[in-house]
């Protein structure tokens, strides 16, 4: 390797790799080290560490390092501001930044004095302080963030003040292309859509030469926010200042049921289905205090919608408790270029919406999720199979998914992704799956209360592609599952680096052992890096042993909450922390990664 010429070892091989491998490569030999320390690790422009948590001397090793970066993307669950600050720089123009749990707001200004080059922002921060301070700081940043295009801003916690966003539209620059904003009062949309859009008379009038010529307020395409309330009045607004929006999502959570002179109608949807730009569109209410619905839409809202809005690509509903197969199947039928589908807790969706399932809408499909259907039986997922194009196909939480439909999922050449949690499938139908050529990386068979270890064990040893190409496993609250599946998980010559057995109640000691030893004999490239062991009560004490070096190399995140690991924490915790500062070992039952929990998280507690 020695032998190489420099240019070749540096531009044809180190060059095209992520910091992750270029890592775990320095450590092969000493030309290898030179060049990533010299020359790769400098010239890194992108950088995105959103799989792992590091704290504040971790992140300072990795990007101390990092001369060029211009691209930012960072899990920040343990970091504090002053870890943060010295890495925003002018040259940064896209940044990301997760999980924010320890960030406070003043954060934003520090982000608007040190990134003024800036086009793209994402924060998802935790409910710190008042929102006039919120306000404040986001105000300076927005002031001096000019060529902003792109701003994603998210408030988590349990008790947000949702007047946090009041006024923003006084201070956003006119670049501005994309707004994603949660949470959000009703009556202050109204405002910002007044503001930042243009009316559509204007619009109309565009055609027309004017003198002078005539400059939109804002060219705003996408925009997403998390509400109090979606109501006809909204989408009015909407339809009326923002006519050429190319992508619409909004979610309301609403505290009580809305009025009945105030909610969303078919008289809103039919509005809606004027901006014939539109593209992608979700509409959802989800649960706050209870689980809302749309109680005033049914299958005419979702006709006037679809006759209006026919070039749709990508559409997600939820709560449409009052529209049956007849309204969902004419989006299918009229929005020709659909390739996502997606629907949620449905009561009168059935096979019938995809009974005549055929033609162009079968070869564009590439993703179909449709969750907590209760009606949705195999026989949809056998006419879903006619759409050679499927790529993902998440179907959890419909209980009727029995084994008669997995030979035809079986056919889907180009699927990648699949959840069938809560399916009522055995043993037999995952060995029919198993000796399918299914690229799938990503399944999910959750809950599913009828497989077991032999199920498990015929899947990934079946001799199809699935047991080669399995990247994620979900095999969570399912009684059937014990020692058996981990031991042929580690034996089974599999790429697996999320593993989800949460609440296996007969998973042992001897599965994480088994884990561990056969992992580290492992490339990196198939070394565990998310283990989620919540609520696993068989596991003892012990175990801790396993988590500490040469063991799980490559881990970034490990749940133990509800089990004696995360009831031991003395010594071996904190030696585990110190042998390893990038694991992030969860203690308040998060699913993996802590996407959804994090805003509770002390630093403390990782």
């Amino acid at each position: 390797m020695e032998r190489l010429p420099s240019m070749v070892l540096n531009e044809e091989i180190v060059g095209r790799l992520d910091m992750e491998t270029l890592c775990s490569i320095a450590c092969l030999n000493r030309a290898f080290r030179i060049s990533v320390d010299s020359q790769a690790i400098p010239s890194i422009s992108s950088l995105h560490l959103n799989t792992m948590s590091p704290d504040g001397q971790t992140l300072n090793h990795i990007l101390g390092r990092c001369k060029s970066l211009t691209s930012l993307t960072l899990n920040c669950l343990r970091l504090l501001d002053h870890s943060l600050c010295h890495f925003l720089t002018p040259s940064i123009q896209q940044l990301n930044l997760w999980c924010c749990s320890s960030l406070s707001y003043q954060i934003l200004a520090s982000i608007g004095s040190n990134c003024p080059n800036l086009r793209v922002l994402v924060l998802e921060l935790a409910d710190k302080d008042s929102p006039d301070v919120f306000r404040s700081n986001l105000a300076i940043m927005l002031n001096r963030c000019l060529y902003l295009e792109s701003l994603s801003l998210k408030i988590r916690g349990t008790e947000v003040d949702a007047n946090s966003f009041q006024l923003i539209e006084y201070f956003l620059p006119k670049t501005i292309t994309t707004l994603k904003l949660q949470p959000m009062l009703e009556s202050d949309a109204f405002v910002l859509i007044s503001r930042v859009g243009r009316n559509r008379l204007e619009t109309d009038n565009l055609s027309v030469p004017t003198s002078p010529p005539y400059i939109p307020k804002f060219g705003l395409q996408s925009l997403s926010l998390v509400l109090d309330l979606i109501s006809d009045e909204l989408l009015v607004a909407i339809t009326d200042y923002l006519p050429l929006l190319v992508e619409l999502d909004l979610e309301d959570r609403t505290y009580k049921v809305p009025l009945p002179d105030h909610d969303l109608t078919n008289t809103g949807l039919q509005f809606l289905g004027s901006c014939r730009r539109l593209t992608a569109l979700s509409l959802v209410r989800g649960r706050l205090k209870h689980q809302g619905t749309f109680k005033r839409v049914n299958d005419m809202g979702m006709f006037l919608l679809s006759e209006g809005c026919k070039g749709l690509e990508s559409v997600r509903f939820c709560g449409f408790s009052k529209v049956s197969d007849a309204g969902f199947a004419s989006v299918l039928h009229s929005c020709l270029k659909l390739k996502k589908f997606e629907v949620r807790n449905s009561l009168f969706l059935s096979d019938l919406a995809f009974h005549d399932l055929t033609g162009v809408v079968s070869c564009a499909l590439v993703e179909v999720r449709l969750l907590s259907c209760r009606l949705i039986t195999s026989e949809t997922v056998e006419k879903l199979a006619l759409c050679r194009s499927l790529e993902i196909l998440d179907l959890g939480g419909c209980k009727s998914i029995a084994d008669s439909c997995l030979s035809s999922i079986s056919r889907l050449h180009k699927l990648t992704a699949l959840n069938l949690s809560g399916a009522d499938i055995t043993d037999s139908g995952l060995y029919v799956l198993g000796q399918g050529s299914l690229p799938i990386t990503n399944l999910c068979l959750r809950g599913c209360k009828r497989v077991t270890d032999k199920g498990v064990t015929r899947l990934l040893c079946g001799g199809g592609t699935i047991g080669k190409r399995l990247t994620t496993l979900d095999l969570g609250y399912m009684p059937g599952i014990s020692d058996e599946t981990i031991l042929a998980v580690a034996a089974a010559d599999t790429g697996i680096i999320d593993l989800c057995i949460r609440s296996c109640f007969y998973v042992t000691d001897s599965s994480v052992e088994a884990l561990a030893r056969k992992r580290s004999l492992q490339g990196m490239n198939k070394q565990l890096r998310r283990l989620d062991l919540c609520n696993c009560i068989s596991l003892s004490a012990e175990s801790l042993t396993w988590l500490k070096k040469p063991s799980f190399q490559g881990l970034h995140w490990l749940g133990i909450c509800n089990t004696r690991l995360a009831s031991h924490v003395d010594s071996t915790i904190t030696e585990i922390h110190q042998e390893r500062p990038w694991l992030t070992l969860c203690l308040d039952g998060c699913e993996m990664g802590c996407h959804d929990g994090w805003q509770f998280h002390k630093l403390e507690g990782h």
